[in-house]
């Protein structure tokens, strides 16, 4: 189920507009191919939880529209975020890091 997505125009891996980022995570729980779940809070906290673990960081977008993670004590990561659509509907989001280049999928619950 999603929230905040009302109206929007998304196209199957166009990039999520930086003006978009704080709907498109916080429009529900994202729940990714090895089955773990992340939460996105309007005020910047999220929640990765996983095999009965959850651990807590916080997100922003950063001066240039990228969505960025930290998960303390030290772990920063900045993504290109690209949205994903099925049958014209946005179902979920992708995460591109930039340094290393790693992909993956979450889908909305």
């Amino acid at each position: 189920m999603t929230r905040n997505l009302d109206g929007v125009a998304a196209q199957d891996g166009a990039r999520v507009p930086a003006e978009h980022i704080p709907a498109a995570v916080t429009a529900g729980t994202l729940i990714y191919s090895d089955g773990a779940r992340q939460t996105f809070d309007p005020d910047g906290t999220t929640r990765y939880f996983e095999a009965g673990r959850q651990t807590e960081g916080t997100w922003s977008v950063d001066e240039s529209g990228h969505f960025c993670s930290f998960w303390p004590p030290s772990y920063r990561a900045s993504y290109d975020l690209q949205w994903v659509v099925e049958e014209g509907h946005v179902a979920g989001l992708r995460f591109s890091d930039l340094k290393s280049g790693a992909r993956f999928d979450g889908r909305y619950q």
